[in-house]
């Protein structure tokens, strides 16, 4: 059977996609190799969320083809989705299949290392292709590579299920990905158009998946989804995050859960007082902001103006004082004056968020805003968002210094590899700060710990009690 590698690129809903994907070639017998150079198949992964992670992709892909040449390379994700023409111009590429198609991709890979001819229960590739043409999708290609398989993704219903046990933490805390695609239009996001209508994974199948990974020993475990507050909005009978939240508390043992990003108006009080009530979820809240001018708020098509999501932070800090909160804000939107991007600064600095993940406003295919007139220069963008992650880092900083000389519990994490020799051990606290503890101590334990100093980003904490081994999970 075939070794394979797994390149990823972009969000935790397309690293959850990934470990999907790798779980089930695993189950299919190939072998994962242990980089792209060793590999006879090579899934790339993409994002396409900026140009630039459109470039990232082809940038990725042509290192690969330079230095493994006879690997069969396969893109698939966001960007295949988009564009796939862009991506079969690219040398080495022998599969483009979108989002609408992912789930095929360990059954396309394994008929293809049996060989067509071979003794197999796996579909073809030649069968694959048939099926999808008798089912009317817009599958493009002949029996030459680089084929395609591209459908309406609006179309699909299924969500990709397996916990991404790598990334942040190094396997210490797996993202469980529950929810996909995205009912909202806002008029900068190509995610819609790539990832389809909000899709939920039913709440048995999630209560399952967290009981397994409890099994194995995961401490923390991470829920994330493209638009993860609309989860069970879509099925039947229909359900709410917060039920599903009080369900994990009340019938798996995890010791502590984490949200992902969450739109604003799904932040409701109920939920903040859920978070407050127990302290088995993380404290924690990353709201998208994307702007504190209520007249681009309107252009980029969002829900909510600057009163209802300072409400909401407010509502969390009288809950939880000690609570981490983040926001996603984009600098350069078109149409952004000087005084918007004011407006976005004196708000951000007005509010007690604890870090900003900035970015520089994008231009992607199909959205509204593409084709806005008054696109904003890309030095005033880069200098905005310059500004703002300096307000961002600031607020950082200012955030733990606010919890210097309290006790924390905070959960050991892997070192990473590259710093396997260092004498400290990484660890995450609830609200979300990084520590560095100078003793080398077991990872995925909880720990009672002190911060003494801080250097960007991390706080040096020492340890106030032994490593917990604790009754959930343990």
């Amino acid at each position: 059977m075939s070794t394979f590698y797994i390149e990823q690129f972009g969000c935790r809903a397309t690293q959850a996609d990934g470990a999907a994907i790798e779980r089930q070639l695993l189950e299919r017998g190939c072998a994962p190799a242990s980089s792209a150079l060793d590999a006879e198949f090579v899934v790339i992964n993409t994002c396409t969320v900026t140009s630039a992670a459109d470039t990232q992709a082809r940038e990725a892909i042509r290192k690969i083809h330079a230095h493994n040449p006879a690997a069969k390379i396969l893109v698939t994700g966001c960007y295949a989705q988009r564009a796939p023409e862009e991506l079969t111009a690219l040398p080495g590429v022998s599969f483009v299949v979108g989002n609408s198609h992912k789930p095929q991709i360990p059954a396309l890979i394994a008929s293809e290392s049996l060989g067509e001819g071979g003794s197999s229960s796996f579909l073809s590739t030649s069968t694959l292709l048939s099926t999808l043409n008798s089912l009317n999708h817009s599958s493009v290609g002949a029996p030459q590579t680089p084929r395609l398989l591209i459908g309406d993704i609006s179309a699909s219903r299924e969500v990709l299920v397996a916990p991404v046990l790598g990334g942040e933490g190094n396997h210490t805390r797996p993202i469980l990905k529950i929810q996909d695609g995205c009912n909202n239009r806002c008029s900068f996001c190509v995610i819609p158009f790539v990832r389809g209508q909000s899709r939920s994974l039913p709440p048995e199948t999630v209560l399952t998946e967290i009981r397994r990974l409890c099994d194995s020993g995961s401490q923390e475990i991470v829920l994330s989804g493209i638009s993860l507050g609309s989860w069970g909005r879509d099925l039947t009978p229909r359900a709410n995050i917060l039920d599903l939240l009080r369900r994990i508390l009340d019938e798996t043992p995890l010791a502590r859960l984490r949200i992902s990003s969450i739109e604003p108006l799904d932040v409701t009080q109920d939920l903040i007082a859920l978070f407050a009530s127990s302290n088995r979820i993380a404290e924690h809240f990353h709201m998208p902001l994307q702007s504190g001018s209520d007249r681009i708020l309107a252009a980029m098509h969002r829900w909510y103006r600057t009163e209802h999501y300072a409400r909401r932070v407010q509502l969390i800090r009288e809950f939880l004082p000690h609570a981490a909160i983040g926001a996603d804000v984009i600098a350069g939107f078109p149409g952004e004056s000087e005084a918007d991007h004011e407006a976005t600064l004196r708000f951000v600095e007005s509010l007690p968020f604890t870090y900003l993940h900035v970015f520089s406003y994008s231009s992607r295919p199909d959205t509204k805003a593409a084709s806005l007139v008054n696109q904003v220069p890309g030095e005033i963008i880069h200098r905005r968002a310059r500004e703002l992650r300096a307000l961002g880092e600031s607020k950082a900083a200012a955030f733990r210094q606010s919890q210097m000389g309290r006790a924390l519990r905070v959960l050991t994490l892997n070192r990473p590899e590259k710093s396997s020799s260092a004498l400290w051990t990484p660890a995450l606290s609830s609200n979300y700060l990084q520590f560095r503890i100078p003793d080398l101590l077991p990872s995925n334990k909880f720990i009672e710990v002190r911060p003494i100093s801080s250097a960007d980003p991390f706080l040096y904490a020492e340890p106030i009690t032994a490593p917990l081994l604790t009754a959930a999970c343990a």
